[in-house]
């Protein structure tokens, strides 16, 4: 099954905060590893997650892979040949809650941006400093690589909070004939992306890779998400995936200020009719929102 295929089937449901739950089963998340911690130390509590992302109507799971990365694995001590293994077991337990709960739907790999290696927050404001695009390409090139081994449906690239990274990853996707691959943006507003880039030019970019099959936004709040709808609408193609997260502000290690658990049938009509053909959440939105989003898109709100 491609995304493709799956959205001939209509709108598609995407999954919600993997670490969300996690946290809500009892782990503690605060280190640099993050969720991808529990793949060596938690597996069964990932695709239980997983599976109760599908249970709740999911068409599509995405991997633990976020944060790992050869480079956060060996700064914990984990060897290459140990990174290698779990990056492909983030793969193979998506696949076994897939084929449990929702045979026909997908598993993307997931590809979080360079900036888990930094481990600073710097996807909320896409700031890198001066790294370069080849640096870029070199962490995700690895693990990539590890992650397509496994056999996902597609890749995930989400939360890319600047131009420079899409730039590298369009450019690195050559290197990976027949890979397909969605693209989903970290943004600051209405308008623009993380580091201050309009969403339009970061989707022409993206565009211009065969592999990219869809474009959209993802770990932004969702007062946001009817502007960069249309903008994005407005100069792509391709299929539009939205999973804002609980519009809470992250800052100094946490999230706070208010926010949402779920979304209104209103707002999610809203998100389809300016073209979004996916859509799930990020941070913050769990199983019981994932539930209220594919009766939504399903018809039985």
């Amino acid at each position: 099954m491609t995304l493709a295929a799956l959205l001939e089937q209509g709108p598609v449901v995407l999954d919600g905060g993997l670490a969300t739950e996690l946290e809500r089963l009892g782990h503690e998340l605060g280190d640099q590893l993050w969720s991808a911690r529990l793949l060596r130390d938690r597996p069964g509590d990932i695709e239980a997650v997983h599976r109760a992302y599908f249970e709740a109507g999911a068409d599509v799971a995405i991997t633990a892979s976020y944060q790992a990365t050869y480079e956060g694995f060996a700064a914990a001590g984990i060897a290459r040949a140990e990174t290698t293994r779990l990056l492909a077991l983030s793969v193979e337990l998506a696949r076994r809650a897939r084929d449990a709960e929702r045979p026909g739907g997908l598993v993307a790999a997931s590809v979080g941006p360079y900036a888990v290696v930094l481990a600073d927050g710097s996807e909320y404001t896409g700031d890198y400093g001066a790294v370069s695009g080849d640096e870029i390409a070199a962490v995700h090139r690895a693990r990539i690589a590890a992650l397509l081994g496994a056999g996902p449906d597609l890749l995930a690239l989400e939360t890319i909070p600047s131009l420079r990274e899409v730039a590298a990853l369009t450019a690195l996707l050559a290197e990976f004939p027949g890979v397909e691959a969605w693209m989903t943006f970290c943004c600051r507003d209405g308008d623009r992306l993380s580091d201050g880039t309009p969403i339009e030019d970061a989707i022409r970019v993206a565009a211009g890779s065969r592999a990219i099959v869809a474009v959209g936004v993802n770990c932004t709040p969702p007062e946001h998400m009817d502007s960069l709808l249309e903008r994005a609408r407005a100069c792509a193609d391709l299929p539009l995936l939205v999973y804002p997260n609980h519009g809470r502000t992250w800052d100094a290690g946490a999230w706070r200020g208010p926010g949402v658990d779920g979304f209104p049938h209103s707002v999610l009509a809203g998100w389809r009719e300016r073209g979004a053909s996916g859509i799930g959440g990020c941070c913050g939105i769990g199983p019981d929102a994932i539930a209220g989003v594919a009766r939504s898109l399903r018809g039985r709100a």
